[in-house]
């Protein structure tokens, strides 16, 4: 088990000793209490932890506890021996030295009063990387922050199963057949609770959760960690599956905090983490260009997942959900799986790029033979997605590409047009989009730049974040 740093009064220290409590520290602080029934051991019934006391001379003394039982169990040592008194009470405990006994019972009400806060200050192990996860309908997104200065275990198998998680983690950009890293987004050098350290992210589908616990367990990781930082619907969804499998507890936060703190945290410390497309009217001349997003507010912000959220956004702690729809990116994959066949998103936005919408919808210069002009719009404006379907010849001549291609294209529009009316309706001339739709899938992008430049007449500017869908996970390890 990972190991959790406790302060404690001079008049709990013997010979300068540190407490170092073993989570769950709940299970700790009922254990020790006079009254053990409390909500608290009710959350991780059943678990034993640890106390270790180490003086300067480099002596640990263990004790376990049980939630379960109420028992304290205490190994002997000849320096501090320690044995649980004939009372049934898990408080009650006596010592060969008095002045031992007092000191332990100071410690004991002073984990008792301050083990709470303690634990929402530092549910993650300093030991272990802290880790968040966003679990959305479609895929599930996770964040882990590997310190540069590790602590020093608190047990030899702490250690070893430590060192193979990590080798694990960091070695490897696949993890079984649906687990990626996404190596090109990791942050270096960055500072997160002041400890400075690495971020990965790593990404697999909501449908693998149960092998993403199996997964966990083989490689140990219940015996380091208790707690994980999570969002997004699968937070609530997946929380006793991960009581069961893993033994975890999910800490969970609101998606829209957690989105909001983790795209101002990047963009502070990735210097490329804004950008735009130049010559955003012409898109097969339009180009990533980076965006100085140092001063953000106010802007509209898209996210853009399996449906799709807007918020106006005029401050750090001033945001407001404004509008959404149900058609968004697993609107896009679960038409093209029904259209062409496809399994996954790589494969549906691949098709998409090989593809050409035209022949699927029905254009502006179908229905008028050119540009409507009284109205400003080009003859290449779409008028009807899929409105060529209805011709059995057009459905003959079409391939699975021009469906995924029409299909992306239908789905990005409708998003851009909502986007903008947002944009209109607030006052905000910037539009962020985020999300991973955006996710190897230059054509949405190039699409909506488009969109919020022609539509405003070149006033609305459209943005965009390299590390488009991971903000959810990583605003959770930056609440904690």
């Amino acid at each position: 088990m990972a190991s959790l740093y406790v302060k404690y009064p001079k008049t709990c220290r013997t010979k300068k000793s540190n407490v170092y409590l073993t989570p769950p520290v709940s299970s700790i602080s009922s254990s020790l209490s006079s009254s053990s029934s409390g909500s608290l051991s009710n959350s991780c019934d059943g678990i034993k932890s640890t106390l270790v006391i180490t003086n300067s001379s480099k002596h640990k003394q263990h004790y376990h506890y049980s939630v379960r039982s109420h028992k304290v169990t205490m190994p002997k040592h000849k320096k501090l021996k320690l044995k649980k008194a004939k009372t049934s009470s898990a408080s009650s405990v006596t010592t060969s030295s008095d002045s031992e006994t007092n000191k332990f019972t100071e410690c004991r009400s002073f984990i008792n009063n301050n083990a709470q806060d303690e634990i929402n200050r530092n549910d993650i192990s300093s030991t272990l990387p802290a880790i968040g996860v966003d679990v959305g309908g479609t895929l599930t997104k996770l964040v882990y922050f590997e310190p540069n200065d590790e602590d020093e275990p608190a047990s030899e198998v702490e250690a070893r199963v430590l060192k193979n998680i990590r080798r694990y983690l960091t070695k490897n950009s696949a993890y079984g057949k649906t687990g990626h890293r996404d190596i090109h987004l990791q942050m270096d050098n960055v500072e997160i609770h002041n400890k400075k350290g690495t971020l990965h992210f790593i990404r697999f589908p909501t449908a693998e959760m149960g092998s993403f616990l199996q997964l966990a367990k083989s490689k140990g990781m219940a015996k380091l960690l208790t707690t994980v930082c999570a969002t997004g619907g699968g937070a609530f969804k997946f929380e006793e599956e991960f009581k069961r499998e893993v033994n975890i507890r999910l800490k969970k936060f609101d998606e829209l905090d957690a989105l909001i703190k983790g795209i101002l945290y990047a963009d502070t410390q990735c210097k490329t983490e804004c950008y735009y497309y130049e010559n955003a009217s012409d898109i097969s001349l339009s180009q990533k260009a980076r965006f100085d997003f140092s001063q953000p507010y106010p802007f509209i912000l898209v996210n853009i997942g399996s449906g799709v959220s807007i918020l106006a956004v005029r401050g750090a702690n001033d945001y407001k959900r404004i509008s959404g729809t149900s058609l968004g990116g697993g609107t896009f994959l679960g038409l093209c799986s029904l259209l062409t066949g496809c399994t996954t998103f790589e494969e549906a936005i691949q098709l998409a790029t090989k593809g050409d919408h035209t022949k699927v919808d029905k254009l502006v210069r179908d229905i008028y033979g050119g540009d409507y002009e009284r109205f400003g719009l080009p003859g290449s404006l779409v008028a009807s997605s899929f409105g060529q379907m209805n011709s059995k010849e057009r459905r003959v001549s079409v391939t699975r590409e021009d469906l995924a291609n029409a299909t992306l294209v239908t789905i990005t529009n409708n998003i851009g047009l909502i986007a903008r009316m947002c944009a209109v309706n607030e006052k905000i001339d910037k539009v962020v989009f985020v999300g991973n739709f955006l996710r190897v899938n230059p054509i949405s992008m190039k699409l909506l730049a488009f969109a919020m430049d022609y539509w405003s007449d070149h006033t609305l500017k459209a943005l965009f974040l390299e590390h488009e869908g991971y903000f959810g996970c990583l605003g959770t390890i930056l609440l904690t």
